[in-house]
């Protein structure tokens, strides 16, 4: 483990951000993420845990460490006539780690293919797509306490799992570094299809419902929609859907007849990309920050934007939409 200075973080982020870090570091197993905690470097600085990159946006230079966190594993805790139950580190691809349950054919992550970031991350923000939430799969979550280097496992329940939420996002933040996710995935998958264009494009492709075709389905669904972070550097969704009580629903809906929109809870959850395109947001730009013209709730780093300019935008998006509907977009990735 070697503590570098002055690194930039323009590879570690998938906005393709130039921000530069006082001090970088990569740990590789649980011995060096011990040490790090240890260190005095990280001991007084403000630092920053590293996954994927995926849903980050940084706005200036890191004055602190920033923590790369790189340890890997795929490891069957057990196996029953029902399910398969593993231990996966933080380190790992979540793709990678999709691929490995889809090529198994062992259920419950397969609508979630084709999401950036790493395994370490996925609980930290209950991720989640096409009707499937990460909380769905996991057991529990393996952390390292920063100040006395305790190991905690949180229970499913402990983690205290929302909609882009978890006790990791709030209460928890910054005051552990997740090691390992225990997942329990199944041998009869339920197969969730219904939403968004998944049971059309099965069609399209002319096959039934398996885990290895749910999974194209959805990978060929997002490669249309959604931009390659590799070519056109983004975080996927920037903004959460709002949710809102059923007068609020009513209201809004009475005013704007199609207005996108599911039942959640004990109101309503609006489809933030529909606001943001009927705000008239969908393929404008603001500087070299960019909405996606295909999906608005992308924001897409056009060229050699800053973080701020992509901040600058976010901003306005939400400005007018409050204006138009009344509604606070919240973001989903974190800014720093």
């Amino acid at each position: 483990m070697q503590i570098k200075e002055n690194i930039s973080l323009k590879a570690f982020n998938t906005f393709g951000i130039e921000a530069k870090a006082k001090y970088f570091t990569e740990v590789n197993n649980i011995t060096e993420i011990n040490s790090i905690i240890k260190n005095p470097i990280f001991k007084g600085s403000n630092f920053l845990l590293l996954g994927g990159g995926s849903n980050i946006l940084l706005t200036k230079d890191f004055d602190g460490i920033v923590v790369k966190i790189n340890n890997k594993g795929i490891e069957i805790e057990k196996v029953d006539s029902e399910f398969v139950y593993l231990k996966v580190q933080a380190g790992e691809v979540w793709e990678e780690f999709v691929n490995h349950c889809v090529h198994n054919n062992w259920g419950g992550v397969e609508n979630l293919t084709l999401i950036p970031g790493n395994v370490g991350t996925c609980p930290v923000q209950n991720i989640g797509a096409y009707g499937v939430e990460v909380k769905d799969v996991i057991q529990s979550v393996e952390a390292i306490d920063i100040v006395n280097g305790e190991t905690i496992v949180f229970s499913n329940e402990e983690c205290k799992f929302g909609y882009r939420s978890s006790i990791f996002k709030n209460e928890a933040k910054d005051k552990y570094i997740i090691t390992a996710v225990n997942f329990r995935l199944t041998k009869k998958p339920v197969f969730i299809t219904h939403y968004g264009d998944v049971n059309k494009e099965l069609e399209f492709m002319n096959v039934k419902p398996s885990i290895f075709h749910i999974s194209k389905a959805i990978e060929a669904i997002r490669r249309r929609k959604l931009p390659d972070p590799k070519l056109k550097g983004n975080a996927g969704s920037f903004f959460k859907n709002p949710s809102i009580s059923t007068a609020k629903y009513e209201e809004l809906a009475a005013e704007f007849p199609r207005l996108r929109a599911f039942p959640s809870g004990d109101g309503y959850k609006l489809a933030a990309g529909w606001l943001i395109e009927k705000s008239g947001w969908k393929g404008k730009s603001l500087g070299n920050a960019v909405v996606h013209h295909k999906q608005a709730l992308v924001l897409i780093n056009k060229e050699n934007a800053s973080g701020k300019e992509i901040l600058a935008l976010a901003k306005a998006i939400q400005l007018e939409v409050f204006n138009l509907f009344g509604v606070d977009l919240e973001m989903e990735v974190n800014v720093i």
